[in-house]
């Protein structure tokens, strides 16, 4: 039994999950409230469930790259159950999740005889202006290509473009829509949000395998060190 927090984009997202089952989900994907909402999703998916919070084995969060105020949030409510209920702590990338939940929605909407080999996977996270945090993945969701911070133009995947059908997704891929509009070995499938129901099967081997983190010296994985804003506010400088 796995609490699943996703909170590394706009989407924030809690779900229960228990051998491969998605037991209760509750996602608001276009929020950037967080704060708000994610105790009140943990709440009610364990109501929605039956499941009090000792039977859980542990808590899965979400860690990044992304939004570094959605992956602090994120973070240390997982933290903090852990520490309540003494469950361990497991750690998803969030572009490998994004990848199983790519591979889930081409599944549904491609031929399963233009898989076989063909096609990678490209989750994308949306780092301002043309630049996104992406990895890239083949129809197995094997990594091929670390995560990495990438300013996406005309040429970006050419040297994959010649073997493959590339399939982008995230909120860093719908910006990309027009770039790759009339390219035919390139599809951006829009509107695609990070969920924590997507944690589901790389939680499940992470639990079987006891890969766990640290509870009291995890943080998440940013890419890009936080550079804040120049504050706005009268007498903030």
């Amino acid at each position: 039994m796995i609490l699943c927090l996703e909170t590394a984009t706009p989407s924030c997202s809690v779900a229960l999950v228990h051998n491969g089952e998605v037991l209760a989900c509750e996602e608001d994907p276009k929020g950037q409230n967080h704060s708000e909402k994610i105790t009140l999703f943990i709440d009610s998916v364990m109501k929605k469930a039956g499941i009090s919070y000792n039977q859980l084995d542990a808590v899965a969060v979400s860690m990044g790259p992304g939004s570094y105020t959605g992956l602090r949030i994120g973070v240390s409510t997982a933290k903090g159950i852990c520490y309540a209920v003494s469950k361990p702590l497991i750690a998803v990338e969030t572009l490998e999740a994004m990848a199983y939940g790519g591979k889930l929605v081409i599944s549904s909407k491609v031929e399963k005889s233009s898989l076989n080999g063909n096609i990678m996977l490209v989750p994308a996270i949306d780092a301002r202006r043309m630049e996104v945090y992406a990895a890239i993945f083949d129809e197995n969701v094997n990594k091929i290509k670390d995560t990495e911070a990438v300013i996406i133009d005309e040429s970006s995947f050419a040297d994959l473009k010649n073997n493959h059908h590339l399939y982008l997704f995230g909120d860093g891929a719908d910006k990309c829509a027009e770039l790759f509009a009339n390219d035919d070995k390139i599809t951006v499938i829009k509107d695609f949000y990070c969920s924590a129901r997507y944690m589901n099967t790389i939680a499940q081997q992470k639990l079987n395998n006891k890969d766990f983190v640290d509870v009291a010296y995890f943080e998440p994985f940013y890419l890009k060190d936080f550079v804040p804003g120049t504050p706005t506010v009268k007498g903030l400088h």
